[in-house]
């Protein structure tokens, strides 16, 4: 994969995770691999250096998961630890929030999870039914609701949940951010029975008038949208790179066995009808880099509003590069692309998933027909 647009440092730091990640592999053991890539300052590169970050962005994280994918080894939660939380608290904690969370989160001793998706609210985030009220008598938060789907949550510390909060001048809902502890009374998990083979799981959480302190609210509890989207831009580009990473172990794959298997004195691989797909897969994983690398460029340089529209469009060549670039891959190696010595088979559910989350490809349709080609809503 070429990087003819990077910097020298950046193209630095993608050897040195290749390297980490070659380590590790395939049948890696994912607490020992996230520890290690703590203590190496990779999962905290894009926040602060005063609180132990690596004082980078989000093009240097998207680099650290796109190459531990390309290995073999992607950390799922990458997307949500240090990209959205870190980056929400980073950019709207108060300094007490970010004392006690940047560091842990920077080094990987410490893990976040996030929470905004309903059972009834999916990809409208407006219809978030989680609500957050005052006690009059002693102003801590009372949480109530249910999300699902949400990743890491028992092995997180710590779970940043999207609520919602009456505003008071205008009685409608804004949505809010929320640091609730894995154990706090009232926050209860289920795990949900998934056939999507990840190391980390996926869970129904419940919340029962889940009482929190006052400073548990991130930011201003009027930013809104604002706050909201801080976090929800970087979950698109790394889910970006993500994909590309899966995409391009995949391609890896395929290649080394094309060109190695030998039918009738030939490698397969010199046979077009092989060749000219891979090659396709391999155009289509660079170009959906390109748009996760301006993405990332957009969001680190404060354009917020060109950065979700960027941010929408990688994600969605991502997934779409990523599902050709395994099923092709799968297609090449045959039977063999099914066995388990190959680990090609579990791919073919997981690559889906960057197709539906954390924002289905129809939405980002949505988005661009609405947002860039300013056609009229259906809805």
């Amino acid at each position: 994969m070429t990087t003819l647009i990077e910097s020298e440092e950046h193209k630095a730091l993608r050897a040195a995770v290749t390297a980490l990640g070659t380590r590790h592999g395939r049948h890696h053991d994912r607490e020992a691999l996230w520890s290690e890539a703590g203590k190496l300052g990779y999962l905290g590169v894009n926040l602060p250096e005063e609180y132990g970050g690596g004082g980078g962005g989000i093009a240097e994280l998207s680099i650290v998961l796109e190459e531990l994918g390309a290995a073999g080894c992607p950390l799922l939660m990458m997307v949500v630890s240090p990209a959205i939380c870190g980056t929400v608290i980073a950019r709207f904690g108060t300094d007490a929030q970010k004392q006690h969370w940047l560091p842990g989160l920077a080094d990987g001793t410490r893990t976040m999870a996030f929470g905004i998706t309903e059972p009834d609210a999916g990809s409208n985030s407006h219809r978030i039914t989680t609500t957050a009220r005052r006690d009059p008598d002693t102003g801590d938060w009372l949480l109530t609701g249910r999300k699902v789907f949400i990743s890491g949550v028992d092995i997180a510390d710590a779970t940043l949940i999207v609520g919602r909060t009456e505003d008071s001048r205008t009685g409608s809902l804004k949505p809010c951010l929320f640091i609730v502890p894995r154990d706090t009374p009232g926050f209860t998990r289920h795990r949900i029975d998934m056939e999507l083979t990840a190391a980390e799981k996926q869970f129904e959480l419940t919340l029962d008038d889940v009482r929190l302190p006052a400073d548990a609210l991130v930011g201003d509890e009027d930013a809104g949208l604002l706050q909201l989207f801080a976090g929800l831009n970087p979950e698109r580009v790394m889910t970006a790179a993500f994909a590309i990473g899966m995409g391009r172990y995949a391609l890896a794959q395929a290649i080394t066995y094309a060109s190695d298997r030998t039918v009738w004195n030939t490698p397969i691989g010199a046979h077009q009808a092989i060749a000219h797909p891979l090659a396709q897969a391999h155009i289509d994983l660079e170009l959906a880099r390109l748009m996760m690398q301006k993405a990332a460029h957009l969001y680190d340089v404060g354009d917020d509003a060109g950065a979700g529209e960027a941010a929408n469009m990688a994600k969605y060549a991502a997934g779409e590069a990523c599902v050709k670039a395994v099923d092709q891959a799968v297609h090449t190696l045959g039977g063999n692309g099914l066995t388990r010595e190959f680990g090609l088979a579990s791919l073919i559910t997981a690559a889906r998933v960057a197709r539906i989350a954390p924002v289905s490809r129809e939405m980002i349709l949505n988005y661009v027909s609405h947002q860039t080609l300013g056609l009229p809503k259906s809805y």
